[in-house]
């Protein structure tokens, strides 16, 4: 994975993690960062 790609994907764990911390559903995150359901589950869990 190149270097760009990574900080992206650390750039959008992060925004995960903060929308959690709001108390956000997994689902309304996925749909505010146009992200996977599932790929708001896999950052939840890092």
């Amino acid at each position: 994975m190149s270097d760009e790609r990574r900080q992206f994907r650390e750039g959008v764990r992060m925004m995960v993690a903060e929308r959690f911390a709001l108390g956000k559903p997994s689902s309304v995150i996925a749909k505010e960062l146009r992200v996977s359901a599932r790929s708001v589950q896999r950052s939840r869990g890092s």
